[in-house]
């Protein structure tokens, strides 16, 4: 079993760091049962989920260790007192400026085409805020990218693949919303959650958690915003 990537360890919570690839849940099936849940509670017997990322998405997941913390943690997120920072590299080239940019777009479920989502406003509210840090051009000049940070102000399914995609720039690697072009530019979805900030239910100390996203080449800085 890999090791488990663990940023934070208290008696009432983890933060641990997930890979892509990696359900944080069981799915249906035997071959969707190792997931970053079952890894922990082998480990962590008390640890509970209180969020998840989708199973193409890296970075910082939170678990409660006790039904009590989770509710707690549960209380935090639906509270949005919980802040959340994701890193991403899209197609296209964004003005890279210090100002941050609002996506408001409703969102709801595809259904003939489930588990995709899409904008619609008959769906729910849903907002990112975004900015651009760095823009890259290909050897060739043709095909350019953006490094983004991203902040899902509210937590819909897919939220951020399907804003950046309503803006015209899909997430490099998306397997379910890019084209054959977007997919083969990188050999996984390049969007990570890379800050996780919150008031300890118990200890009331406010933490913040980062972990950097390991997808950069040399086209893009490594340095922290």
């Amino acid at each position: 079993m890999p090791d488990i990537d663990l940023i934070h360890e208290d008696a009432h919570l983890l933060v641990l760091n997930k890979p892509a690839g990696l359900l944080c849940v069981p799915g249906r099936g035997e071959d969707k049962q190792d997931c970053l849940s079952a890894r922990a509670m082998r480990r962590w017997p008390d640890a509970l989920v209180v969020h998840r990322l989708d199973m193409a998405t890296s970075g910082l997941v939170l678990m409660a260790r006790g039904a009590a913390m989770q509710r707690a943690l549960g209380d935090a997120f639906a509270e949005r007192r919980v802040h959340k920072r994701y890193e991403a590299i899209v197609d296209g080239a964004l003005p890279v400026q210090e100002e941050w940019s609002v996506i408001d777009a409703p969102l709801m479920a595809d259904w003939p085409n489930r588990p995709l989502q899409k904008v619609d406003p008959a769906g729910k509210p849903s907002l990112t805020r975004w900015r651009a840090l760095s823009s890259s051009s290909a050897p060739d000049g043709k095909t350019e990218a953006t490094h983004l940070l991203l902040e899902p102000l509210t937590g819909r399914s897919h939220q951020l693949r399907v804003h950046l995609l309503s803006i015209g720039h899909p997430i490099l690697g998306d397997a379910l919303y890019g084209d054959a072009d977007v997919r083969a530019r990188a050999p996984r979805l390049l969007l990570h959650a890379s800050e996780l900030g919150f008031v300890h239910p118990v200890t009331q100390q406010a933490l913040c958690l980062q972990s950097p996203p390991d997808f950069f080449g040399a086209s893009f800085p490594t340095a922290r915003p």
